[in-house]
């Protein structure tokens, strides 16, 4: 097991959105250890119009601008947690959005950032935890490396702003991913 070192996140968004395919996310909860691997991602900047970040450093967006390796953990629709990994390059903010997770252990959906957050108990309180440290109760993982030709780049889903961006990334013909 080798966790992600904060370097790799501390690179341009985008390109740790699509270095994250293939990895694994962790999760110690309840005395059990849950996992997947990361099939799907969405990349967001603060000159990105979708970001939270985008008005600037918020209560509310104030993780995206603190250090890379960190968690960012919000609430959506009154219903939902999505985590994000922070990771941008210095003076920057940004996070990446965790869509879809093909799991080792399938007792729930994680095709989609709601589901895969239900799934693996990844709550609000998780919020700034260090993604870099194997004894987190969230960590990430070193994982396969995905051919740049199994990688699909696409719009982003759900957003009304920066539609166009083609910062959605997916693992090609991996039946865990939430749209294709």
């Amino acid at each position: 097991m080798s966790v992600m070192p904060h370097e790799f996140y501390k690179r341009d968004t985008v390109e740790v959105a699509k270095d994250l395919l293939g990895c694994k996310l962790v999760r110690k909860t309840e005395g059990k250890t849950l996992s997947g691997i990361i099939v799907e991602t969405e990349a967001y900047t603060q000159d990105d119009p979708a970001c939270h970040a985008y008005r600037g450093e918020t209560p509310r967006a104030a993780t995206l601008f603190k250090h890379p390796g960190i968690a960012y953990v919000y609430f959506i629709y009154g219903m939902y947690n999505c985590f994000n990994a922070v990771a941008h390059p210095e003076g920057k903010a940004g996070g990446i959005l965790i869509r879809a997770l093909e799991t080792v252990y399938a007792v729930k959906k994680t095709n989609g950032p709601g589901k895969l957050c239900k799934a693996l108990n990844i709550t609000r309180e998780l919020n700034e935890i260090d993604l870099t440290n194997p004894a987190s109760e969230l960590y990430l993982e070193i994982g396969e490396s995905v051919p740049e030709n199994k990688i699909i780049t696409t719009t982003r889903i759900g957003i009304k702003n920066g539609c166009d961006y083609l910062w959605r990334f997916y693992i090609k013909d991996n039946p865990y991913v939430s749209r294709k």
